[in-house]
């Protein structure tokens, strides 16, 4: 049984990194790190400090979403961020998870 289980667990970590990798392409194909990179601010804030200024607030992916689908302004300073029409609600949804996992 216990073998099993260390089997489950393996299979859930390779499913949960596969995810990451997978968001992670999505930022890259959206255009994301075009203004964002993962550590470091560029034209936008890093992605892990967005993380950490969001971390346990309540509805802070569908916020993220919505900022990054409608654009923002004047929260990270006074280069606003432009929408991204072409990023599907979907799509939306899952960077902003995934930027909320950045530690």
């Amino acid at each position: 049984m216990r073998n099993v289980w260390l089997s489950v667990l393996a299979a859930s970590a390779v499913l949960l990194v596969g995810n990451v990798q997978a968001s992670a392409d999505l930022a890259k194909d959206s255009g994301c790190l075009n203004c964002h990179s993962v550590d470091t601010k560029l034209v936008g804030p890093a992605l892990k400090d967005i993380a950490a200024k969001y971390a346990g607030q309540d509805g802070a992916a569908d916020m993220l979403a919505g900022k990054i689908k409608n654009g923002s302004n004047g929260v990270w300073g006074a280069i606003p961020m432009p929408p991204n029409a072409n990023v599907s609600d979907e799509n939306a949804k899952v960077l902003a998870d995934f930027i909320l996992t950045l530690k």
